[in-house]
């Protein structure tokens, strides 16, 4: 079986001096290896291509029999490290709390313990006739969340 910290030290080698992320790392019993990267900018297929061809150097297939697919971070993929939420401030994103509560909001801020989502809702002004849209900043501990998903706007 492939030494996963051995694996995880060559991906993170060939990601130096870029602006690609490692997002996961799976290996199943059977030697199928799922890398999912992400960017600061775009994953484009010539730098999947460039890290399969990497790690088909340092591991050889003959010996450890894998197989293995390095993709990109998909758009509807839930944001998994920090530097995902680093990424997505300033965008709408989806929250389910582990509580149960969806929430859609725009990601304020985030950091190493957790993010700052902005939630807009209508309230009623005590005495006013009509309600307004009142923003209400609320924060989370990524344990306290099940995913927060980016939202696609057409």
């Amino acid at each position: 079986m492939i030494d996963r910290d051995a694996l995880k030290a060559t991906l993170e080698k060939g990601m130096e001096g870029t602006d690609l992320f490692l997002v996961d790392l799976k290996i199943s019993k059977d030697n199928n290896i799922v890398v999912e990267i992400d960017s600061d900018t775009a994953v484009d297929i010539d730098e999947c291509i460039r890290l399969n061809r990497l790690v088909e150097s340092e591991f050889d297939r003959d010996v450890e029999d894998y197989e293995l697919e390095i993709g990109s971070a998909g758009l509807t993929s839930p944001l998994r490290v920090v530097r995902q939420y680093l990424k997505n401030v300033g965008n709408e994103v989806e929250v389910l709390t582990a509580d149960g509560q969806k929430l859609k909001g725009v990601l304020k801020s985030a950091d190493e313990e957790g993010f700052v989502l902005t939630t807009t809702k209508k309230e009623k002004p005590e005495g006013a006739k009509r309600p307004v849209m009142v923003e209400t900043d609320l924060a989370f501990k990524y344990s306290e969340i099940k995913y927060t998903k980016y939202i696609i706007q057409f």
